[in-house]
Parts: C-alpha cells; sequence; structure tokens
C-alpha cells in the first residue's frame, strides 16, 4: 500500500514492507557487498518488513529499524542517530560497519542519482532546519564497500511511496538501486 500523506519522515514509526516489484533487484549490489550467493537468493526470496521505531532524545532523532524476513526471520537491526556521528555496527548480514547518518538536504551529495525524483513540497519538511531526507553512509572497511543511501517520499507507479535511493561503491565498481516499501501499519 502506498503511503499515506501524514505519514512523513517526522514519523517513520510502523511497519514497512519492501515492494520488490517496484524496487531495484539487489542481487549485484549484494554480491558487491561480499553477501554470499546463498544468503542473497534467501533475501531475494523473502518478503523483508522494516520494524520502524522513530523517536527523539537529547534533541536527536533516533531510527531504530529491526527487519524480518518471511516467517518472521530476524534480519538486520538498522540503529540510526541523526547526527552525524560515526558508530560501529556488527551484524550477520554485513559484517562489522561504520556508520553515520543525518537530516539532509544534499548539501554533500555529488551524486545525481541520489538526488532524483523525490517529492520536495513543503509537507515534506520533517528535519529541524526544513529537510525533507536523510542520508546514511555506510563503511565496510574489510570487505572494502561504501553505502550511501538517501530516505525520502517518492511519487512511484502514480503513487507515494516511502524510497531509498542507495549507491554502493567498492573500488572502481558502482552499482545503484532503489528501494520502494508499502506502508502496512502503525
Amino acid at each position: 500500500m502506498a503511503a499515506p500523506a501524514e505519514i512523513t519522515l517526522k514519523d517513520l514509526s510502523g511497519q514497512w514492507v519492501m515492494n520488490k516489484t517496484l524496487s531495484d533487484d539487489t542481487d549485484a549490489v549484494l554480491a558487491l557487498q561480499g553477501i554470499g550467493w546463498w544468503t542473497r537468493k534467501a533475501i531475494g526470496l523473502a518478503t523483508v518488513t522494516l520494524h520502524t521505531k522513530q523517536y527523539v532524545e537529547d534533541n536527536i532523532t533516533h531510527i531504530d529499524i529491526e527487519q524480518t524476513a518471511t516467517g518472521g526471520v530476524k534480519g538486520t537491526t538498522e540503529l540510526r542517530a541523526l547526527d552525524w556521528e560515526e558508530r560501529s555496527h556488527s551484524d550477520h548480514v554485513f559484517g562489522n560497519i561504520k556508520g553515520r547518518a543525518r537530516w539532509s538536504t544534499f548539501q554533500e551529495i555529488d551524486d545525481d542519482y541520489l538526488k532524483q525524483e523525490w517529492l520536495e513540497g513543503d509537507e515534506e519538511v520533517a528535519g529541524p532546519e526544513g529537510e525533507k531526507h536523510i542520508e546514511s553512509l555506510a563503511i565496510n572497511e574489510e570487505k572494502g564497500w561504501t553505502a550511501r543511501q538517501i530516505w525520502g517520499f517518492a511519487i512511484v507507479d502514480g503513487h507515494r511511496y516511502y524510497v531509498r535511493r542507495v549507491v554502493v561503491s567498492k573500488g572502481s565498481e558502482v552499482l545503484k538501486v532503489r528501494l520502494v516499501y508499502n506502508w502496512q501499519k502503525k
């Protein structure tokens, strides 16, 4: 289901299910990130749900996401604090990651792909200084890849969806995917 107008980056709390029809295939990106063939195939077959909790603590927006796959299989956990401070994280899929996140107005984004097709109206303002997007940067030094994401809302196939645009690079290889999520419930 498309995202209702009242659901914005001000509060992503709820359940979001990846729409495989509208999302790009992630297999090549996962391979570039060093994810094995069996795991990539399992991810490709699974329905991925994001269980999201957004809150403000000490004037910093936090977004905690627990991913589950078909049948309740535990996926990865994303703990984002939108303060651009680097934090280390380790999980069973992506390994050891150094990550950071912030509200974004595309101030540091030089890849046009990450800036494309977003809803930019006043109704999308969510950040404390009028930002309409979230930027996330993850680096896996052991496997040699970097992933930059922009989160926001976009019109896809005529409907408003929560979208993540992702650029993953490893050496000279760069891959780009768009992930589209269906709104489920609070």
